[in-house]
């Protein structure tokens, strides 16, 4: 089974991380909360408590079948420690599945993975990914090889069927 690192910071939106969490680990794979220190607690935008398991020093992308970047306000953060980017970077030239849903695309944009590549989010970060070289479109999921992207969290059902499909469950 997969072991896959759900990479999160403060003001996460809440059911982007509960919801792919839940399903990966329904599935019968690791999940393993990542952020910039391990054994703080963050808190979601609705108030969901999650400890970080993994700090970003100890971090590796050949421990991880995958990433999920959640939304929300984490990616703001999340995107300015050097080393939870470079995981996302490393996971996605390794070809692993990168999975990023609604804001997550400022990581993705950050780790430099969206260049020539289609995506979808959030609508307010839509310049911000079509900057950094992506082809933007409004779609429920976008999957462009290993990338997998999401605007919302009514698109969590499709996310959440592209990544399993994509760890083979």
């Amino acid at each position: 089974m997969a072991k896959v690192a759900f990479v999160v910071d403060e003001i996460f939106e809440d059911s982007e991380f509960q919801v792919p969490y839940d399903e990966v680990r329904k599935a019968g794979h690791e999940a393993v909360v990542v952020g910039r220190e391990k054994g703080k607690e963050v808190t979601g935008k609705k108030g969901t408590k999650v400890t970080v398991e993994l700090g970003s020093d100890d971090a590796r992308a050949d421990d991880f079948d995958a990433v999920v970047v959640p939304g929300g306000y984490s990616p703001d953060k999340v995107r300015t420690d050097a080393k939870l980017v470079g995981l996302t970077r490393q996971a996605y030239e390794h070809g692993k599945p990168v999975a990023a849903i609604c804001h997550a695309g400022w990581v993705l944009a950050e780790a430099d993975i969206v260049r020539g590549k289609t995506v979808t989010s959030y609508h307010s970060i839509r310049t911000d990914l079509v900057n950094a070289g992506a082809e933007w479109v409004d779609k429920e999921v976008v999957e462009d090889g290993n990338l997998i992207t999401s605007r919302t969290p009514a698109d969590l059902p499709a996310f959440c069927a592209t990544l399993l499909r994509q760890l083979g469950s």
